[in-house]
């Protein structure tokens, strides 16, 4: 069951609003490479697992938009965004 809890708007990045399983870096913060330093990107599992959740919150038509404002949800996104053909 999801966390009604998690805010994909709240960080610099959608994908940091849930914790990593790989490197056990907590919500909001960066994925750390075995060395301790700062990853260059999100582990996959992360990136998998921010997904997931998103879904599970959002719905698989919603998607998480960036603006001069910041990230914002749009419950129908990825419907306005797929091509004529897909729909």
């Amino acid at each position: 069951m999801p966390d009604a809890k998690v805010d994909f708007t709240a960080y610099t990045h959608p994908v940091l609003a849930v914790a990593c399983t790989d490197c056990f870096a907590k919500p909001g913060r960066w994925c750390k490479r075995p060395s301790g330093h700062k990853a260059s990107d999100f582990h996959k599992a992360r990136k998998i697992e921010a997904d997931a959740v998103f879904i599970a919150t959002h719905g698989e038509d919603a998607s998480v938009e960036h603006d001069d404002k910041g990230w914002r949800i749009d419950l129908k996104g990825r419907i306005r965004k797929a091509p004529e053909a897909c729909r």
